[in-house]
């Protein structure tokens, strides 16, 4: 009865918030989906139906013509990024955690200030760094290391996404090390001690110890940034091409074009990118799911 009870008093005090929080989302959410099908009282359009779907789906439109290479290359982008950031912040959280025990008050301070630094200003420093008029583009023309800036390899701005990846990396690596290191730290050493004693080398001890330990915080973490470089506008928009293009940059592209009928192909882009990361939750839960059982 005192556990109901608390939980009840826990619930009162979230409810102002929950409210307010749920109330915009869902206006939000009602008005894009009736957006979507075609309720643009903007332009006196009233008819609800499923025509931005099918023509962004099937290829109908120009937006549709560029839906799938976008969506291919948002995955592509989002994938990679999400996996490389998991594996470097997971290597880089041992690495801190064994070299001190627990992570001293530097690293976190470095860990931090990356956090602290905005997308679009990390985006800005690496395009002027790694461009092929950048800075060091300048030096290794300098050294002698390439004959002119133009030949320093194109890192930002391809139509790889290679540099959009860099950037999610750099900056998703530190959020994710914190969460291991956090989960390292409740855990403690003697797991990894015991298996040390075992025989256990340090890549085993790795795979067999410390990643189940901390794998729960880690997925949830990854699912957190690959749903945050799905939706990113800014940093493709600044480190991409024309084409490919990321969804979100079709969507608003489309949302925001002087013919105000593309609205609603844009909104039924932004939706079926919510979709699309729902879809990967479900399939990472169901995965964690049978992986517990």
């Amino acid at each position: 009865m005192t556990r109901s009870r608390d939980t009840l008093l826990i619930w009162l005090a979230l409810a102002p918030a929950l409210l307010v929080a749920g109330g915009l989302f869902g206006a939000s959410l009602l008005d894009g989906v009736a957006q979507s099908l075609g309720d643009l009282a903007i332009i006196g359009e009233r008819r609800l139906s499923l025509d931005a779907y099918a023509h962004v789906l099937g290829g109908a439109t120009p937006a549709g013509r560029e839906f799938w290479v976008a969506l291919g290359f948002s995955l592509w982008v989002s994938g990679a990024s999400t996996l490389l950031a998991a594996a470097g912040a997971l290597l880089l959280a041992v690495a801190l955690s064994g070299r001190t025990g627990r992570a001293g008050g530097g690293d976190l301070l470095v860990l931090n200030a990356n956090l602290a630094l905005p997308h679009l200003v990390w985006a800005i420093a690496l395009l002027l760094l790694l461009a092929q008029s950048g800075l060091f583009a300048r030096i290794a023309a300098a050294l002698g290391l390439i004959h002119a800036p133009a030949d320093f390899p194109v890192l930002v701005r391809d139509r790889a996404g290679l540099g959009v990846i860099l950037h999610y990396v750099g900056k998703e690596v530190p959020f994710l090390a914190l969460i291991v290191l956090a989960v390292l730290r409740t855990q403690g050493q003697a797991y990894d001690a015991v298996a040390a004693t075992l025989g256990a080398g340090p890549w085993l001890r790795l795979r067999r110890v410390t990643l189940p330990l901390v794998l729960p915080g880690l997925a949830a973490g990854s699912l957190l940034v690959f749903a945050f470089t799905f939706g990113a506008y800014e940093v493709p928009a600044l480190l991409g091409v024309r084409y490919p293009r990321a969804l979100a940059v079709l969507a608003l592209d489309y949302f925001a074009n002087p013919d105000l009928g593309r609205r609603a192909e844009g909104m039924a882009i932004s939706l079926i990118m919510s979709l699309v990361v729902v879809a990967v939750a479900g399939l990472g839960r169901a995965l964690g799911g049978r992986r517990e059982g």
